[in-house]
């Protein structure tokens, strides 16, 4: 479902990330946010791609980088050879389905995680992040 998401929108969204807005980082963003689901480089890629536009497919991996590098996003490794964009950053988990690759949003208050090791001396706590992997029985 796309829901509107204005160049305006996402230029707020870049700024307040301190992300220079360029019309390709833009378009990048509106992808990512009009969409609101979890998405590989590769169909940012298409989609940035299918009106003739001429976006390289090393600039939309080197914006998805920087918009997680700067918290506007999240980068989700699902597993070894499948990174997704999640343009929720609130506190969550997923739901990852191998045989299909789709990769769902499980509430942070659904999952109960306990027991982490300590962490290093002067070290903080960043986030925890649990991926449900599953296959459908055949």
């Amino acid at each position: 479902m796309v829901t509107p998401y204005t160049d305006a929108d996402a230029v707020a969204l870049l700024h307040r990330h301190g992300i220079n807005p360029t019309t390709q980082r833009v378009m990048i963003t509106r992808v990512l946010f009009e969409r609101g689901v979890h998405m590989a480089a590769d169909d940012v890629f298409r989609i940035v791609n299918a009106d003739d536009n001429q976006v390289s497919k090393a600039t939309v991996y080197n914006t998805l980088g920087l918009l997680a590098e700067k918290g506007a996003i999240r980068q989700v490794i699902a597993d070894p050879v499948k990174v997704f964009y999640d343009p929720n950053t609130s506190p969550h988990h997923h739901l990852y389905d191998e045989g299909t690759g789709e990769l769902t949003d499980i509430d942070a208050i659904d999952v109960n995680v306990t027991g982490l090791p300590p962490l290093p001396l002067g070290a903080s706590l960043q986030g925890v992040d649990v991926i449900v992997r599953f296959r459908q029985k055949k």
